[in-house]
C-alpha cells in the first residue's frame, strides 16, 4: 500500500561528488524536489552543510556506489579520474551505479575513457556539461547539454530537468562536451567584444550604465550582456568563472578546432586576450576583468559608477 509519504517522495537515490558552489547549489535543487541525495567532496567541511537539508556525506566516492544515480562536477580531467577509478573511485566496488552522469568541463579524452570504464561495469555514463553559476541557478536558468546512451537520458531527464530551465539531448557519445566547450568559447568571444564596445563608448563620453542599458533593450541584449552588466558597471568582480578557466577552455576548443580542421582565428585572437588578463595578475576575479585589461590597454581609467543595475536574473525556480 503507498503511504503519503510514498506517493511525494520519489524512489531514485542520488549521489554527488563534488559539491562546490555549483554543486551545492544544484544539490540543493534535489534535495528541496524530496531526493534522497549523498555527497562527496575531497574536502569534507565543504559538503557538511547539505546535511542541514537532509544530505548524507559520505567519506569515499565509492561510498555512492550503491546509488541509482550519481553525478559528478569536479574541475579537472586529473579529478575525474581520481573520483571515478583512482583509490576509493566510484567505480572501485563490485556494485555501480545504474547511472553516471558527469558535469565536469574536461577532454574529451578523458570523458571517453571513463565512459569505456562505465561501460564495462554495467552502467551508463552522460555527459551532461552546465551553462550557469550558482546565481543562474538560484534563478531556475541553468541550461544542460547531455549525450550518451538515449535510454539512461530518457530515464535520467526528471533529475535533469529538477536542476534548470533547460536539458537537450545532444546525441550518442560525447558530443556535449564539444557543445559546451564551444558554448565557453563564444562565451569568452563574446565577453571581449563587449569589453571592447564598452569601453569605446566610455571614451566617447556615455557612461557604462548607459550604454549597457540600451543595448540590453535592443536585439542585441542577451541574457549574458544582461548578467554581467552589475559588474561592468560597479567593477564587482566576484567570481562566477575565472580567466584561469575561461582559457582552459579555448585552449580545449582551439585543439578540437585543429583536429576537426576548423579555422577559428576570432577564438584564437580572444584567447590571446584571456592570456594577458591572466599575466596582468586577473586570475581569482571574475571573468569579466576583461574589461579592465580593455581600458588599460585603451589608457581609460574605470571607476564604479555606483549605479543599481539589474542582472536580468528572477528567482523563478
Amino acid at each position: 500500500m503507498t503511504t503519503a509519504r510514498d506517493a511525494q517522495a520519489p524512489p531514485t537515490s542520488v549521489g554527488w561528488i563534488g559539491v562546490g558552489r555549483m554543486g551545492s547549489a544544484l544539490v540543493r535543487r534535489l534535495l528541496d524536489a524530496g531526493y534522497d541525495v549523498a555527497v562527496y567532496n575531497r574536502t569534507r567541511s565543504k559538503a557538511e552543510p547539505l546535511a542541514e537539508y537532509g544530505a548524507k556525506v559520505v567519506d569515499r566516492p565509492v561510498d555512492l556506489a550503491d546509488r541509482d544515480v550519481v553525478f559528478i562536477m569536479v574541475s579537472a580531467s586529473a579529478d575525474l579520474e581520481a573520483v571515478t577509478i583512482g583509490d576509493g573511485g566510484l567505480l572501485t566496488a563490485s556494485d555501480t551505479p545504474r547511472i553516471i552522469i558527469d558535469s565536469s568541463t574536461v577532454s574529451t579524452e578523458m570523458s571517453e575513457r571513463i565512459r569505456a570504464e562505465t561501460s564495462g561495469r554495467g552502467s551508463a555514463f552522460l555527459a551532461a556539461p552546465v551553462s550557469g553559476n550558482p546565481s543562474v541557478v538560484a534563478a531556475g536558468k541553468l541550461t544542460l547539454a547531455v549525450s550518451g546512451p538515449r535510454e539512461a537520458f530518457d530515464e535520467s531527464e526528471p533529475l535533469l530537468n529538477l536542476l534548470g530551465k533547460g536539458v537537450t539531448y545532444v546525441g550518442d557519445g560525447d558530443g556535449a562536451r564539444l557543445v559546451k566547450i564551444a558554448h565557453n568559447v563564444f562565451l569568452g568571444i563574446v565577453a571581449q567584444s563587449l569589453a571592447e564596445i564598452t569601453v569605446l563608448v566610455e571614451r566617447g563620453g556615455t557612461s557604462r550604465a548607459a550604454f549597457l542599458n540600451f543595448l540590453n533593450d535592443s536585439v542585441m541584449g542577451s541574457t549574458f550582456t544582461r548578467y554581467k552588466t552589475p559588474a561592468f558597471v560597479n567593477l564587482d568582480f566576484a567570481p562566477t568563472f575565472t580567466n584561469i578557466l575561461l582559457h582552459k577552455d579555448f585552449t580545449l576548443g582551439l585543439d578540437a578546432a585543429r583536429e576537426l580542421k576548423v579555422p577559428m582565428p576570432v577564438a584564437a585572437l580572444a584567447a590571446e586576450l584571456v592570456s594577458s588578463a591572466i599575466g596582468a595578475g586577473h586570475t581569482t576575479e571574475d571573468f569579466a576583468t576583461l574589461l579592465l585589461e580593455q581600458a588599460r590597454r585603451s589608457g581609460v581609467e574605470l571607476t564604479p559608477e555606483n549605479v543599481a543595475v539589474d542582472d536580468g536574473l528572477s528567482t523563478d525556480g
